[in-house]
């Protein structure tokens, strides 16, 4: 049996149409990943399956269970980090980790042996308000008050936004903690180099899921010999990279453009030579390996 399991499942928001026909599941034990951009569906999809909204259509189960018939078994089995924080700002961590607790009719020492290698993070601030903690700090309490009752499934829309690179480093670490302790995860994140740390990975565009796979295959399958481009002038050279006769696609990444072209055999010679024919200079075009961001962008 699956520990989540999504089929045909479509909501809307008066004209807006949030999720569409999405279907998927996740394996016992597994970390999963829903990869897309703001506005993708992802937290409409986490309040489906945490029992906060009713889809249009479809059905969802968690550890068999339905999300509208089981509602209240499944909210006592699972945990659930929201995309912003929403625990009380007003109680010190110390307070909002024994009244989560309290809620789930246990102790924080019951299941301390689950939080305890985030809470070395929170010890030396258990006595200071949520309000005034860190935007790290206030991602690993939240994590916490949601492992406090030993979820079978946990749900982390968004957790890492806002985070700086080495918390949102230590928090993927955390998460290959808990997979360990037999905990389901579903995560969902815009950031595409967080995919990586997912088993498998759906990337989800305008409430529609474009693929399913692990992300590995996801990379595999890209299919085209990709380059970055850079110059002088980035911005005239993303209009002169679209408009050469056997450019593909061109999108700007970092310091980069990236570009395929219509054929793997193109003249990279000529295409360098029209670029320095439109007055570009310092030109660098290098032969790369495509990631999970340019599979998403190829696919969109």
């Amino acid at each position: 049996m699956n520990s989540i399991f999504v089929e045909h499942i479509s909501k809307s928001y008066g004209k807006v149409q949030a999720l569409k026909d999405v279907s998927f599941e996740v394996k016992p034990n597994e970390i999963f990943g829903l990869i897309g951009p703001d506005g993708s569906g992802k937290s409409t999809m986490f309040r489906i399956l945490t029992t906060l909204l009713i889809p249009d259509e479809g059905q969802a189960h968690v550890e068999g269970l339905d999300t509208i018939k089981d509602y209240k078994a499944i909210r006592n089995m699972v945990g659930y980090m929201p995309g912003h924080f929403s625990l009380y700002q007003d109680l010190t961590v110390e307070e909002n980790m024994k009244f989560f607790a309290a809620l789930f009719h246990t102790t924080v020492e019951a299941n301390y042996h689950l939080i305890e290698n985030i809470y070395k993070f929170l010890a030396p601030f258990k006595g200071r308000r949520a309000g005034k903690l860190s935007g790290g700090m206030k991602q690993k309490l939240a994590l916490c008050c949601a492992l406090i009752h030993k979820p079978k499934v946990l749900f982390l829309d968004e957790p890492t936004t806002g985070v700086d690179p080495v918390s949102r480093n230590e928090f993927w670490d955390i998460l290959d903690e808990l997979k360990k302790e037999g905990i389901t995860i579903l995560v969902s994140t815009p950031y595409m180099d967080e995919a990586s740390r997912c088993q498998r990975i759906g990337l989800i565009k305008d409430g529609k899921i474009l693929q399913i796979d692990t992300p590995q295959h996801i990379v595999e399958q890209y299919g085209s010999l990709l380059f970055r481009v850079r110059s002088n002038n980035m911005h005239q050279l993303l209009q002169d990279v679209r408009s050469y006769r056997s450019t593909k696609a061109c999108f700007p990444f970092g310091e980069y453009h990236h570009v395929t072209f219509d054929s793997n055999d193109c003249d990279i010679a000529a295409f360098h030579q029209y670029l320095k024919d439109k007055g570009h200079y310092n030109l660098e075009i290098e032969a790369i390996e495509a990631d999970i961001e340019d599979c998403y962008l190829k696919l969109t």
